[in-house]
C-alpha cells in the first residue's frame, strides 16, 4: 500500500504554478494558503471538473497510488473519499481500504465548494483546515480560487509545511486547470520550486515520517 509524501518529501517536490501561489499568513498555530488559476471553460464545466477530483488530482499524493480511486459528493456531509484496493488473496476476496481526505461543509453549485479536513501528512496531525474552492465567471472562462487555512496543533515547523502544502495545492489547482485548459496568458506547464530535488521512494518516505514520531 503506498502512503503519501511526507512533509520531507513534499518540500522538495517540484509544483505546478497557477496564475498566483502564495502562503498568504502562517502563525504558531497554523498558516493560509491561496491559489488562483483561470480556466477557458463555464462555470458548469468547472464545477462537474471539480467534483470528479479522479479525473486530475495527481496520483502521487494519494493513499492508492491511483487517482482513478477518488471520489467527491459535493453535499453537505458528503466525503472526498479514495478506495484503497487491497492485495490479492487466495480465496478471491481481496480487503479494499479505504481514506477520508476531506467533508464536505457547504456546496453551492457552480459557486463554491467547502471542506474540512487535514490532506496528506495533516491527516495524521491533531490540526485540520477547510478548503474554500470559488468559481467566478469571468471573460472567456473561470477564475478559480482556493483558499486552505490550517489551524491546531502541529508536530512540524510551520513555515516548512505551509511552504509544501502551498506547492502541493497549487499542483493540484493545475491539474485541474490544465484538464479544463487554461485560459489565454496561463502557463500550461509546472515551474519547478527553489533548488528541486528527485522525489525520494515511498520506502523512504515512509522511514522519515516513522523516525519524526
Amino acid at each position: 500500500m503506498r502512503r503519501p509524501a511526507t512533509v520531507f518529501a513534499l518540500a522538495a517536490m517540484v509544483a505546478a504554478a497557477p496564475l498566483s501561489a502564495k502562503v498568504a499568513d502562517t502563525s504558531a498555530n497554523g498558516f493560509v494558503t491561496q491559489n488562483v488559476a483561470e480556466v477557458a471553460a463555464t462555470p458548469l464545466e468547472t464545477w462537474l471538473a471539480l467534483i470528479k477530483p479522479g479525473d486530475w488530482w495527481n496520483d502521487a499524493h494519494t493513499w492508492s497510488g491511483d487517482a482513478a480511486n477518488m471520489t467527491l459528493t459535493p453535499q453537505a456531509g458528503g466525503c472526498f473519499c479514495e478506495r484503497v484496493p487491497g492485495e490479492d488473496r487466495e480465496d478471491g476476496f481481496p480487503l479494499d481500504g479505504s481514506a477520508g481526505h476531506m467533508s464536505v461543509i457547504q456546496a453551492y453549485p457552480l459557486k463554491s465548494l467547502r471542506m474540512r479536513g487535514g490532506l496528506g501528512p495533516l491527516q495524521g496531525e491533531p490540526a485540520t483546515g477547510v478548503l474554500t474552492v470559488t468559481l467566478e465567471e469571468i471573460n472567456g472562462g473561470t477564475r478559480i480560487r482556493w483558499e486552505y487555512v490550517v489551524g491546531g496543533y502541529l508536530r512540524y515547523d510551520v513555515e516548512t509545511i505551509a511552504k509544501a502544502v502551498d506547492g502541493v495545492m497549487s499542483q493540484q489547482l493545475a491539474g485541474l486547470r490544465d484538464h479544463l485548459g487554461a485560459l489565454e496568458g496561463e502557463a500550461s506547464e509546472p515551474e519547478p520550486v527553489e533548488d528541486p530535488e528527485e522525489e525520494p521512494s515511498i520506502e523512504t518516505q515512509i522511514d522519515a515520517l516513522q523516525g519524526a514520531e
